[in-house]
This record gives C-alpha cells, sequence and structure tokens, in this order.
C-alpha cells in the first residue's frame, strides 16, 4: 500500500582509517578517520571531531564539520561549523552556520551574495550635521 522511500546509503571511514586519493560516495559520508585527497559527496558530509580531511577540493550537499577541514569547500546546501571545528580553505556555500569556538580562515562567498539588494544610504541622523 504505502511504499517506503529507501535510505540513502551511508559510508563510514572509522576512527583508525587512513585514505588517500579521490574518495566519491554516494548517500551520506561520515569521516571520524583521515582522508588525504579531493572528496565528492552526492549527499551529506559530516567530519567527526576526530576526523580530518586534507586536500584542494570537498564537495557535497551540505557540510557538518565537528574536526579538521583543510580544502576549498563547495556546500549546494548548508555548511555548519561546530565549536570544535577547524576550517582552512575557501568556501562556496548555500548557507553558512558557525558556532562560537569554531575557528575559520579563509573567504566565504554564500550562493546568492550577488543577488543581493544594494547597501541602502545610512540615513542622517539628528544631531549629526556637520559645521
Amino acid at each position: 500500500m504505502f511504499k517506503r522511500k529507501a535510505a540513502p546509503p551511508l559510508t563510514y571511514l572509522s576512527q583508525k582509517t587512513e585514505f588517500e586519493g579521490v574518495l566519491h560516495a554516494e548517500g551520506m559520508l561520515r569521516v571520524d578517520g583521515v582522508i588525504h585527497g579531493t572528496v565528492d559527496v552526492n549527499g551529506d558530509l559530516e567530519i567527526s571531531s576526530t576526523g580530518l580531511i586534507e586536500g584542494p577540493e570537498v564537495k557535497a550537499q551540505n557540510i557538518m564539520v565537528q574536526g579538521v577541514l583543510k580544502a576549498r569547500v563547495f556546500a549546494e546546501g548548508k555548511l555548519t561549523l561546530s565549536r570544535t571545528a577547524r576550517l582552512e580553505g575557501d568556501v562556496m556555500a548555500g548557507a553558512l552556520e558557525i558556532e562560537p569556538g569554531a575557528y575559520y580562515t579563509g573567504y566565504i562567498e554564500t550562493r546568492d551574495a550577488k543577488s543581493l539588494p544594494p547597501v541602502r544610504e545610512v540615513p542622517e541622523l539628528y544631531g549629526t550635521t556637520e559645521l
């Protein structure tokens, strides 16, 4: 009668796993270990507090960082940096959430930044005229 939607596949790299190269995953990818290389996820990516990704580029739908990410980052949806996150690299994301305590260095551009309304002139406040 009702068809159940299949859960997306989960790829998991455990804490004692180290991978080097190009990794492509369908569904969700959770990283507790270490990846050196390019990561391309057709789904969501989670880097736990013990996880580290270091490479030229990381792409995913939504990205949640609790560990370390050193790469150019492309998040179609939302990039979330938890309080334990460390991100070094330029970011292009649809949305961005940064918790207090997270460390980030690099350039950030949200998806529709160019379509924002123009900056309005600041209204003149009463008593601020120049002499």
